[in-house]
C-alpha cells in the first residue's frame, strides 16, 4: 500500500483517498493488536476488525507507529509488524513525539488514537473499552489519560463502557466533570465491558446509527463543544461473560492484587491476565465479540454521518 505523507502524519493510500472524497472512515487502535490479545490470534482478530468495518460500508484506519512514522491506516505488512515483533511500545498522547524522534515501533492507546484520528479529520473511532478511574484512586491518583484526552478531542468513541476492574461510578463522575457526553446505544444503563450492565444509569440513549450521526451533526452545527462523545454499546445479555463467573473472578483478582502488592500501570494487565486464565479463555472470547460489534456500529455511524454531510454540501 502506498503511504501519503501530510505534515507529521502518514496516511495509507486508501484512507487518504477516502478522506479526500468524504467517504466514511473509522479509526481503530493498535494496542489491541500488540498488547491486548495473545499471539497469533491478535493479527487474525485485527484483520477481522478491519473487515467488520468494511462490511458495514466504511474504510478502516488502524493507527500506529512504525519506525517512528505515525501512520493513519496501517497496511497489512505494518499491521503484521506491530502484531508479531517484540518491543512494541504502548503509546499514549504524551509519548508520540519522543517515540517518533527515537524511531520506535508503537501501538496507540485509546487516548493517542483519539487524538491522532481527530487531527486526521476522522470523527468516529471504535474500541473495546475505555480506560478510567482506578479503584483506590483517591490515594493513588491513578486515572487513564483517555478521560482527559476525550475532554478536548472532538471524536465519537464507540465502546462497551469501561472494564469492571475499574471504579465505574468514579469514571462516570469524572467524565461528567470533564464535559464528555455519554449516550447508551439502545439502553439507559452503562455497560460493564465483560457484562451487559455496569450498574449505573445514563441520562441519554440513541436508538440507531442515524440518530448517533444526528448528534454528531448537531454538535458540529452548534460549535460549542470541543470534546468527545462516548457511544456505549453493551453486549447482548446472551453474549456477556457469565455473571457469577465474572463476579467471582473479579473478587479473587482484587484480593490477589492486594496480596501481591500490584499497583499503578501493572494493575490492568495483571487483572486481565487473571480473567483470561481463570475463565479459561472465555473473557478473551467476549473481548473479541465486543470489538467486532463496536467496529460494525462505528462504521454504520460513520456511513450515516458521511451521508448527512454529503446531503448538506
Amino acid at each position: 500500500m502506498t503511504t501519503v505523507t501530510t505534515f507529521h502524519l502518514h496516511y495509507g493510500s486508501e484512507v487518504a483517498e477516502a478522506l479526500r472524497a468524504g467517504r466514511p472512515v473509522v479509526a481503530l487502535e493498535s494496542t489491541i493488536v500488540s498488547h491486548g490479545l495473545p499471539r497469533p490470534d491478535n493479527l487474525r482478530v485485527a484483520r477481522e476488525i478491519e473487515r467488520a468495518v468494511r462490511d458495514a460500508g466504511a474504510v478502516p484506519a488502524t493507527i500506529g507507529m512504525v519506525g517512528g512514522r505515525l501512520v493513519v491506516g496501517l497496511d497489512d505488512a505494518q499491521l503484521s509488524r506491530l502484531a508479531t515483533v517484540d518491543g512494541v511500545t504502548k503509546l499514549s498522547v504524551r509519548d508520540l513525539a519522543v517515540a517518533a524522534a527515537t524511531g520506535a515501533d508503537g501501538a496507540t492507546t485509546v487516548a493517542a488514537t483519539s487524538a491522532v484520528a481527530a487531527a486526521a479529520g476522522i470523527t468516529v473511532f471504535a474500541t473495546g473499552g475505555l480506560g478510567g478511574v482506578h479503584r483506590e484512586a483517591a490515594q493513588s491518583f491513578d486515572e487513564s489519560a483517555d478521560l482527559v484526552t476525550l475532554a478536548r478531542t472532538p471524536i465519537a468513541v464507540v465502546c462497551a463502557g469501561v472494564k469492571s476492574i475499574l471504579d465505574v461510578g468514579a469514571t462516570l463522575e469524572r467524565l461528567e466533570t470533564l464535559g464528555v457526553q455519554v449516550v447508551g446505544y439502545r439502553t439507559r444503563r452503562f455497560p460493564g465491558f465483560f457484562v451487559t450492565d455496569g450498574g449505573f444509569d445514563l441520562d441519554w440513549q440513541v436508538d440507531s446509527p442515524e440518530q448517533a450521526a444526528d448528534v454528531l451533526t448537531a454538535r458540529e452545527q452548534h460549535g460549542v463543544h470541543p470534546g468527545g462523545l462516548i457511544v456505549a454499546n453493551p453486549l447482548p445479555v446472551d453474549e456477556q461473560l457469565d455473571r457469577d463467573l465474572h463476579d467471582r473472578t473479579l473478587a479473587d483478582g482484587l484480593a490477589l492484587l492486594e496480596r501481591d502488592g500490584v499497583t499503578g500501570k501493572a494493575v490492568t494487565p495483571y487483572l486481565l491476565a487473571h480473567f483470561h486464565s481463570t475463565t479459561e479463555g472465555a473473557s478473551l472470547a467476549v473481548n473479541v465479540r465486543i470489538i467486532l460489534r463496536n467496529a460494525d456500529l462505528a462504521a454504520r455511524i460513520a456511513v450515516a454521518a458521511a451521508t448527512r454531510r454529503a446531503a448538506s454540501a
